[in-house]
């Protein structure tokens, strides 16, 4: 699974995992984080998800990273933004009042490109990618951000009905990927109604990971 796997699933318009509305498990946790409007949210592997316009309506700030230049144009149209377009060196930067998306590479930005970030977002990048490079996206995540706290959703299936993604990541996986960093609380641990794809039986997990100081 390579960029122009993703690039080609924009192109074709064969985007399931997008959204039509705000994710509920947003609504209903991100406020668990505790963080006060003003706060910059990085959204790694955002696409053009309904999410980020619900963190802009609270009040806060979103620093995006998307593969595909496509996916943010669409973005901005929806959000009805007219973004300043700039090159970088990472490549190139939307930007609007209140938001920044970096097309390119996730693992090539950096808290230089970025800035400070104080949250994380994680609906749909943690999931989209293989176990081992799950393993490097963790770390690089905390790295970038500084341990900033974040809500991460995961899904648990039986991974041998599937082929990801969505990946499974059971909660032992996220555990092993974070626990040395962050304290974690499954703050939802809820049945999939109809299934997820063609796996009959699978489970939903909304996770807060906080300082563990």
């Amino acid at each position: 699974m390579d960029a122009q796997f993703w690039h080609q699933k924009w192109k074709d318009n064969e985007i399931g995992f997008h959204e039509a509305d705000y994710n509920p498990g947003l609504t209903r946790h991100f406020h668990g984080l505790g963080l006060p409007k003003g706060s910059r949210i990085l959204v790694p592997l955002c696409g053009k998800t309904r999410d980020i316009h619900w963190l802009l309506t609270q009040g806060y700030k979103v620093v995006g990273a998307e593969l595909s230049e496509l996916a943010v144009k669409q973005l901005f149209e929806a959000l009805d933004y007219s973004p300043a377009v700039e090159d970088t060196d990472l490549g190139k930067t939307y930007t609007a009042p209140g938001i920044q998306v970096f097309v390119g590479d996730i693992f090539s930005v950096t808290s230089h490109h970025t800035g400070r970030i104080d949250g994380i977002y994680d609906r749909a990048a943690l999931v989209a990618l293989p176990y081992e490079v799950r393993i490097r996206y963790a770390q690089h995540l905390m790295n970038l951000t500084q341990q900033a706290p974040q809500l991460l959703i995961t899904f648990d299936y039986d991974q041998s009905q599937m082929d990801g993604p969505p990946f499974s990541v059971p909660a032992e996986e996220v555990k092993s990927l974070y626990r040395a960093s962050y304290a974690l609380d499954c703050v939802q641990d809820s049945n999939i109604d109809g299934g997820l794809k063609s796996v009959d039986s699978a489970r939903i997990n909304v996770w807060l990971l906080k300082s563990a100081d």
